[in-house]
């Protein structure tokens, strides 16, 4: 056995996140780890790192039992974790952020770069040690991740939600290279909340609920129906909007807007060029592509986080290309933020107070000129029954919650509101089945009532199915359009990364103004490989 919990339980003030869990994971198998939100899922993969300690059970490593202070005695046990949130430095290469900390295993020079070589070879990453690590895409990143735990002697590696920013493409390579981590003896836990991924992967799993194993479930006689029900308790749900309540009132209006950077070389680069398109009221207009091309940069300008370099902005008919991000939110944007931590929430302040947070003028959050706190808590509390927003009271800090939670919570918060308009960026990332499912039947219900809403997401499957309209966009410009009656993920996927067509991939650099003016369809370019 490669590793073995067992009656592992852990609390923490308010709340217990494991009770008596049970988990054997046998060597040389690919493990998935499923449950769902406050499940405990995340805390009993700290604590197999080192980086929680149980208040009972035991932990075995390769049939001998261990005790780990931190997580420098997990790695030096061969196990290594790799987390949602890569913990990469953008501005150092990829050799130097893989030696960073583990100088004297190879040096810092040519047997740390031989080193890397091989063990990229070996595992098939095509990892380049001496590529700046801002350079690279999510999916190139992710294997730098990994080969960083390998550098460092890894035989079990934690792989917390690694297909959640990879397009279909890039997740069937990052498959590949877990099957050739698997042919060499490794052995893999892997946490996801796509369950048809975990299917298609795994060797086992085992199912958390409520902070205990209620069981685990064989891939190849189980159904993704089947291991949903056994985590929450009910089907699969699917993103599917069949009726159309798009009208023909314009809500948003983005013209010709453009956005540039400049880079330490001081070499200036559009970051969005020409980016024009029309959401009308009941509308959900889907933004696809890779993360890093600019959708986050679109979202910020939307919000009055970045200032603009050209273009304009109309909501509702009225200018607001000048206008604070504070007065857009008081006209009626909505805001689900990429980044929850950065942009989402004040981690070490109580629920209550996130749930006023970016509304604090509005009802039922003010009286007056000061903040009514006692509606606040309440109107909390709602949100935290509606959403199921597993927490053991909303005095706590929202760092006390799970992912799953803190997403949970801020979608309560935004559509609590009623806006005009949604910005959803990534809104069911980390978040189980059942939360999915509430989620998207909230976005349907404020359509149907007219909301407007920009959809981003790297969930191919709910951008196609929740957006009445898509658009593409590729190294910062809309390269092309998408019936989401009739793409796949598939082909969107490859749209995604410029490989839907040459075409595609020409006009997305050839400086053909991509604004409101007509775009290829996928799947309708002459000659395209999707069709």
């Amino acid at each position: 056995m490669a590793v073995e919990l067992r009656g592992i339980t852990k609390r923490f003030p308010g709340v217990v996140a494991n009770h008596d869990i049970d988990i054997v994971v046998h060597s040389g198998t690919v493990h998935a780890l499923v449950g769902e939100n406050g499940a405990g899922k995340s805390t009993l993969m700290k604590i197999l790192y080192g980086m929680q300690k149980p208040d009972e059970g035991t932990i075995a490593v390769d049939g001998e039992q261990v005790s780990f202070g931190h997580p420098g005695d997990a790695i030096a046990r061969g196990i290594g974790m790799v987390h949602q949130h890569f913990m990469l430095a953008d501005n150092l290469t990829v050799l130097e952020n893989i030696v960073l900390g583990s100088e004297k295993l190879h040096g810092i020079g040519g047997r740390a770069r031989a080193k890397i070589t091989e063990i990229s070879d070996a595992y098939g990453l095509g990892v380049r040690p001496d590529v700046l690590v801002e350079d690279l895409g999510v999916a190139d990143r992710q294997r730098v991740e990994i080969l960083k735990v390998l550098y460092r002697g890894a035989r079990i590696l934690i792989l917390d939600e690694p297909t959640a920013v990879l397009v279909p493409q890039e997740v069937e390579a990052l498959f590949e290279n877990l099957r050739g981590l698997k042919s060499q003896g490794l052995t893999v836990l892997f946490i996801s909340h796509k369950l048809g991924e975990v299917l298609s992967v795994a060797d086992e799993i085992t199912v958390i609920r409520r902070g205990t194993t209620v069981g685990s479930a064989d891939p190849r006689s189980t159904t993704a129906k089947q291991l949903a029900e056994l985590m929450v308790g009910s089907e699969l749900p699917s993103p599917e909007t069949r009726e159309s309540t798009v009208t023909d009132e314009p809500m948003l209006t983005v013209t010709g807007l453009r956005l540039v950077a400049v880079d330490p070389e001081g070499t200036e680069r559009a970051v969005l060029d020409d980016i024009g398109f029309t959401i009308h009221k009941g509308e959900v207009l889907g933004i696809a592509g890779v993360e890093g091309n600019g959708q986050a940069e679109l979202v910020e300008a939307i919000m009055g986080i970045r200032a603009l370099d050209g273009g304009s902005l109309q909501l509702d008919g009225r200018d607001i290309t000048d206008t604070p991000t504070r007065r857009r939110r008081e006209d009626g944007i909505g805001y689900v933020p990429e980044d929850r931590h950065r942009h989402g929430l004040l981690l070490e302040a109580p629920l209550w107070e996130n749930r006023i947070l970016g509304h604090v003028t509005e009802q039922p959050n003010s009286k007056g000129f000061l903040i009514d706190t006692a509606a606040a808590r309440r109107d909390t509390e709602r949100i935290v029954r509606e959403y199921d927003v597993r927490t053991p009271g909303i005095e706590v800090t929202a760092a006390s919650l799970s992912g799953g939670n803190q997403q949970k919570l801020i979608v309560g918060r935004e559509m609590s509101h009623l806006p005009k308009l949604l910005i959803a960026a990534h809104p069911t990332r980390g978040v189980d089945v059942g939360a999915q499912a509430q989620i998207w039947d909230q976005i349907r219900e404020a359509r149907r009532e007219g909301l407007a809403v920009l959809l981003i997401s790297a969930d191919l499957d709910e951008l196609i199915g929740l957006s009445d309209t898509l658009r593409v966009m590729y190294r910062g410009r809309l390269v092309a359009d998408a019936d989401p009656s009739t793409i796949t993920p598939e082909q969107l996927g490859s749209a995604m990364t410029g490989a839907a067509s040459g075409h595609l991939e020409q006009q997305a650099g050839n400086g053909t103004p991509t604004g409101d003016g007509a775009q290829p369809r996928i799947g309708e370019q002459a000659g395209g490989e999707d069709r």
